[in-house]
């Protein structure tokens, strides 16, 4: 039965949602669930640069998977597909402009567009794409999945209240303090079967002001790129929204450790891959070497430049 009275809970936010039209599910990997499970998909071609949480959906699924590489601007490269194989594409740092995938779409038909790093790119038509949105907003969980084949299953709804500590410490107090509830967070993910997207999850997505987030993305990644242009080693293009801004250094592991010490966190997305992958391959110096740095709707240009100044400090007294 339906009450009434007592205390108020969280208000219900009623602004237009990004991706409103999409398949709203419970995590990113579980949108490649789905599809596995409602396209049948028993072979995938993947790349070597990739989270092994994806590897493990497919695991999980008995789909055989084969690697391909990328090329220095996050292209793929010598990929042929086998039969009734599927390409998983991943859209690193929103790098890859649309009409490229659309001409990755029409000549290998059977591909999956991750732009899990690329929140605010439209999907292309008659293309399955999944999107994740706790890499961009303060929520715990969710993700959109734009896709013409529908599952006969009544999946269940997911639930995120008892996620929300360390996001909410986080509000009031230090990262540091909730880093480990927000590990937890991130790795119960791996046994979570595929659920509907919750209602705190996406009542909370509907509170957000998108072209807001999207212009000081955009701003940061900006002001980034005007500053450390000419020491990155990557050639970037402009991006709207940006999820971070790739700064790759050969020392970025060792920066990105003093950078901690002075508060500036800037993750290793991808540590499989270091451990993985052969020290002369261009995925190891990535994911070794790139800094993927913060550009968030927190964050102003003064806090931009302070970073860059940092970092600036840091390569010239070499730590």
């Amino acid at each position: 039965m339906k009450e009434y009275g007592g205390y108020i809970e969280l208000d219900t936010y009623r602004l237009p949602m990004l991706h409103q039209g999409a398949v709203a599910l419970n995590c990113g990997r579980n949108c490649l669930a789905y599809l596995i499970e409602t396209r049948h998909i028993k072979k995938i071609l993947m790349p070597y640069f990739m989270c092994d949480s994806v590897f493990k959906v497919c695991e999980k699924y008995g789909t055989k998977i084969s690697f391909y590489h990328i090329d220095e601007n996050f292209k793929p490269v010598d990929m042929i597909l086998d039969g009734d194989e599927w390409l998983y594409v991943m859209n690193y740092y929103g790098q890859l402009t649309r009409d490229y995938i659309q001409g990755i779409k029409l000549k290998y038909k059977r591909v999956i567009i991750d732009n899990a790093q690329a929140y605010f790119d439209k999907p292309i038509d008659n293309t399955d794409t999944l999107y994740t949105c706790r890499k961009f907003f303060g929520v715990a969980d969710g993700a959109f999945l734009y896709t013409d084949c529908s599952s006969e299953t009544d999946y269940s709804l997911d639930e995120s209240f008892d996620r929300m500590r360390f996001l909410l410490g986080r509000y009031e107090r230090t990262a540091t303090e909730f880093y480990n509830d927000n590990v937890a967070n991130n790795n119960m993910f791996a046994n979570e079967p595929i659920k509907r997207m919750s209602k705190l999850t996406e009542n909370l997505l509907h509170g957000i002001d998108y072209a807001f987030v999207k212009q000081k993305r955009t701003e940061n990644y900006k002001t980034y790129h005007e500053k450390l242009n000419g020491i990155n080693q990557l050639e970037l293009r402009s991006v709207e929204g940006a999820f971070a801004y790739p700064f790759l250094i050969g020392n970025g592991a060792e920066v990105r450790k003093v950078l901690q010490q002075k508060m500036i966190y800037i993750p290793t997305l991808w540590p499989n891959v270091v451990n993985d992958m052969p020290e002369d391959s261009l995925e190891y110096r990535f994911a070794r070497g790139i800094l993927p740095l913060p550009c968030d709707q927190r964050y102003n240009s003064d806090d931009i430049n302070f970073i860059v100044n940092e970092i600036e400090g840091v390569l010239n007294n070499e730590y």
